[in-house]
């Protein structure tokens, strides 16, 4: 089945991105809410479990520190009725009256406390969760990420994708402290509520007349707000690029060199200036409708409060009542304000979360199968090409096709051809990076589809000619080929004496042990000749059957690049070997030589037998002649 066939049965692709969306939208993205407190629950149990716990018992706390505030208030004016005013406290303490009054008293005071220190150590609980999930969660992006195919990671879209998962990481974990503090906000609202409804059933009613518009604008303002975060994805990650280019040490020569600054800056401002109008037109919206919205809410709460007072004047209610119906009614419209508005923002941040669990819904296409055929060990017939064809997704051109040959076990291959000939193409399909549209690649007469993914890269050390040049150590920046033998010191020395990197880390300060790279503190660079080197020493690490050099000797000079060879075919003995080079020097070394013309075998056959047969190869081997006479 071909990639295409199975990309229309599964899009890759994001959706167009959103100008808004609906309010059905926004309630729909609350889906993604159960998933994300599941997510929390398996993060620790235990902290999950006292957070709920220490939020319910505070929720009850400000309608009972609030009614012994009335009863407080009602004991006074008794006090007041029954036996008048005293000149000094003396008289009212040594006929006891008073003890009532100081037990409610002490009981507020407990309420209060309680209520501080419940909150401080939920507090800590809420945070420490956070960075719990923050982390696990980003273990959890960087272990899905690294099962994708390499497709994704070379489509624009599913990069916007991913960079949106990664901010979410981050960014939504504070969903949880939300949550958390909206469900304490609505036990202590149906708290106050069932004592407005004792007391004015009628209040209930007006304080949600004077809500509902406040609610329904944030709605809308929050996914105005994911809508533009959305749309600007890419110029976002343009603007972080932008950011690298022009602070990095690994462009400063050139940027430098080039006189780029200016450039580089104009840009990052331009860029920089757009997203923050897009963001300024939501804000200046939301500011004003806000502002319409808080001024209905203030005139319903004092049309309440003077009906109050009215009924108080009257006789219907206590002083202490007045106290506790006007407290509950302030709380209750403050935290029904802030309930609906911590709802709108929840279904904004579920949109956002939308954002995370859609790139964990996207699936890899290249799969080891059920049961894996067993590997060979040592590979005895080789990699056979049938009628090989593939081309990228999203593009017209095949970038191979009709590629049919053998690489023989034991068998050091070079492949030639100009750029753009499909030679870094071919080696993605046999290290199944890719798989063909077109044809089949059988090792030892089976479909490389029928060995396991991690056998079958375990067993071909790949450096590929835009080979990363990792921030670790010597020793590390080695180990990175075969990482589980990272402690076996013996076979990373060997690795490096192999690619001749051993001289390179013998005059590093710390030698294995020292930092590569400009990043970090101490952290020692390295030429592009000696990286290179570095590299290479990791195709020795991996102790592959199959090794595939691209382009390994581009910054090696003329002396480097024979011994590395030497070596190489010295050390590769037994082993199959492909080799990407525009040397003919490195090229002429190989048992065998394919030539490859846009996308094709054009030629294949020996030195010797391709020079002789006066095609492409003749004539590219005396261009490159041509320079040194």
């Amino acid at each position: 089945m071909s990639r295409h066939y199975k990309a229309s049965a599964r899009p890759r692709r994001v959706e167009p991105r959103p100008e808004s969306s609906s309010l059905r939208e926004r309630l729909a993205a609350l889906r993604n809410v159960p998933p994300f407190l599941l997510s929390i629950w398996h993060t620790s149990h235990w902290l999950t479990l006292c957070s709920v716990v220490l939020r319910l018992v505070r929720a009850v706390l400000p309608v009972a520190t609030l009614y012994v505030g009335k009863l407080i208030i009602d004991e006074v004016m008794h006090l007041l009725r029954t036996s008048g005013p005293h000149p000094d406290m003396s008289g009212w303490l040594s006929n006891g009256m008073l003890h009532h009054l100081w037990m409610l008293l002490a009981l507020e005071f407990t309420l209060a406390v309680s209520a501080d220190l419940l909150g401080r150590v939920a507090a800590m609980c809420d945070s420490l969760l956070t960075e719990l999930y923050s982390n696990s969660t980003s273990v959890r992006l960087m272990e899905h990420a690294a099962s994708l195919d390499l497709e994704d990671f070379e489509d624009a879209d599913l990069q916007d994708r991913l960079d949106r998962a990664r901010r979410q990481v981050a960014g939504r974990s504070v969903l949880l402290s939300q949550l958390l503090g909206q469900a304490q906000d609505a036990i202590t609202i149906i708290s106050f509520a069932i004592g407005l409804l004792v007391y004015a059933p009628w209040l209930i009613v007006l304080l949600l007349v004077a809500l509902v518009p406040s609610f329904v604008g944030e709605m809308h303002f929050n996914a105005q707000s994911y809508a533009v975060n959305f749309q600007w994805t890419p110029e976002r990650r343009e603007l972080d690029y932008l950011r690298m280019v022009g602070a990095s040490a690994q462009t400063a020569k050139e940027v430098k060199s080039f006189g780029l600054n200016r450039f580089l800056i104009d840009r990052y401002a331009e860029l920089s200036q757009s997203i923050y109008r897009a963001n300024r037109r939501v804000a200046f919206r939301r500011a004003g409708w806000g502002g319409v919205f808080t001024t209905i809410g203030t005139i319903g709460y004092y049309t309440a409060y003077a009906i109050i007072a009215f009924r108080t004047v009257r006789g219907d209610f206590s002083i202490g009542d007045l106290t506790f119906l006007s407290g509950s009614f302030r709380r209750l419209r403050t935290l029904l304000d802030s309930l609906l508005s911590g709802f709108s923002q929840v279904a904004g941040q579920a949109l956002y979360l939308d954002d995370l669990f859609s790139f964990f819904r996207i699936e890899p296409e290249i799969l080891s199968p059920e049961n894996p055929h067993p590997f060979p060990n040592p590979i005895r017939e080789g990699i056979m090409f049938e009628d090989v064809g593939f081309r990228y997704p999203g593009a017209e051109r095949w970038a191979v096709r009709h590629l049919n040959f053998t690489l023989r076990a034991g068998e050091v291959l070079a492949l030639v051809g100009e750029n753009g000939a499909g030679k870094t193409t071919l080696v993605k399909l046999l290290s199944r990076l890719y798989d063909p549209d077109e044809g089949r690649i059988l090792l030892d007469g089976h479909p490389l589809s029928d060995y396991s993914l991690a056998e079958l890269r375990a067993n071909i050390g790949v450096i590929f000619q835009d080979y990363v040049r990792y921030y670790f150590t010597a020793s590390d920046n080695i180990a990175v080929g075969r990482i589980e033998a990272r402690d076996d010191e013996v076979r990373i020395t060997d690795a490096a004496r192999r690619s001749i990197a051993d001289a390179v880390i013998a005059r590093l300060p710390k030698g294995y042990k020292q930092m590569l790279g400009k990043l970090f503190k101490e952290g020692v660079d390295l030429s592009g000749g000696e990286w290179q080197k570095i590299a290479i020493a990791r195709a020795y690490m991996r102790d592959a059957q199959l090794l595939v050099l691209d382009e390994p000797t581009a910054a090696l000079d003329a002396r480097s690049e024979f011994e590395v060879f030497q070596r190489f075919k010295e050390l590769s003995h037994g082993r199959s070997a492909v080799i990407i080079s525009h040397r003919f020097s490195t090229v002429r070394m190989a048992d065998r030589i394919i030539v490859m013309r846009h996308g094709q075998i054009s030629e294949m056959g020996s030195h010797e037998q391709l020079v002789a047969a006066g095609g492409h190869y003749a004539e590219l081997f005396e261009l490159q002649a041509a320079g040194y006479r």
